[in-house]
């Protein structure tokens, strides 16, 4: 048995045609079906069943195929373990970020990135954290940044970032506007401008206004931290956002304060556990750390 029979046997199954198989591997229909009849002999029994146009498999030929597929992942990993070791040379990594995430903290960083590292594509998609998350798990993205803390820690290599306060932002003819610090207890009559619910924000904010004896009235939802600081500013409720967010802020119209209790807002960036980290990948979870 050779990995070329393995081969031929799962583009067979996947097309469910031998004259298709043939056609997407180049070669010839006959050697395609020697190749497979081969296979056969070599394991002693039948496992595609030919009565048939549509080649079904026997109870042995799924098993087969579910272990060639297997062996073809495992050198598929190989080649692009080996591959990685050309220093860097070539190379891409697939990241998922949270959109406020990206915007805030990784402009420069990628930029450097790519100044350091020219020929390694980054390919960034920006879904909500939860989202994040789950495809990191899927597969889909091979490094995920993520707020802590996670549903589920034990399935993911955890890298931790960056913490900072969550403050309230209010508009300047606010009560509570000459404040240097607020209770959420204080805040059970207010109206609230709140994230989307698939963002990490969302469920962080609710759990902690209801932990204090009351679930906020949420006026407003958005995905853009800008937009809501206006609405704050149109004096149409209030918010709260990290700090590095209003630290950005240049509308003299709003005012931030600090909340008790002290909610941490932590940034990590997560990989899958048990699963290949490209040498590229790695490279860039060395260089964001360090940044």
């Amino acid at each position: 048995m050779d990995i070329r029979q393995l081969m031929y046997f799962v583009e067979v199954v996947k097309q469910k045609s031998m004259t298709r198989a043939s056609e997407k591997l180049h070669i010839s229909q006959p050697a395609l079906s020697k190749g497979i009849k081969s296979l056969e002999e070599e394991i002693g029994i039948t496992l595609i069943n030919r009565s048939n146009k549509t080649h079904e498999l026997t109870d042995a030929g799924q098993i087969v195929y579910e272990y060639a597929q297997k062996i073809m992942a495992q050198m598929d990993e190989m080649a692009t373990t080996l591959h990685d070791m050309t220093n860097l040379a070539r190379g891409s990594i697939t990241i998922g970020i949270p959109p406020m995430i990206g915007s805030l903290f990784f402009p420069k960083v990628i930029a450097a990135f790519h100044k350091a590292y020219p020929n390694i594509h980054i390919n960034i998609k920006e879904y909500g954290a939860a989202k994040v998350v789950k495809s990191v798990e899927e597969g889909e993205f091979e490094i995920g940044i993520a707020v802590l803390p996670l549903t589920d820690e034990s399935s993911f290599n955890v890298f931790h970032l960056v913490s900072e306060e969550i403050k309230l932002i209010v508009n300047e003819q606010h009560k509570l506007a000459d404040r240097k610090q607020v209770h959420m207890k204080e805040l059970k009559e207010e109206e609230f401008i709140f994230y989307s619910e698939e963002f990490a924000l969302y469920e962080m904010m609710k759990r902690g206004f209801i932990n204090e004896g009351f679930e906020p009235n949420i006026i407003f939802k958005s995905s853009q931290w800008d937009f809501m600081i206006e609405i704050v500013a149109a004096n149409l409720g209030i918010s709260m956002l990290p700090e590095s967010i209003c630290s950005r802020t240049t509308n003299n119209q709003v005012r931030f304060m600090d909340l008790k209790p002290v909610t941490n807002w932590q940034l990590a960036v997560i990989t899958k556990k048990d699963r290949y980290l490209s040498v590229a990948g790695r490279r860039f979870i060395d260089f964001i750390l360090q940044q």
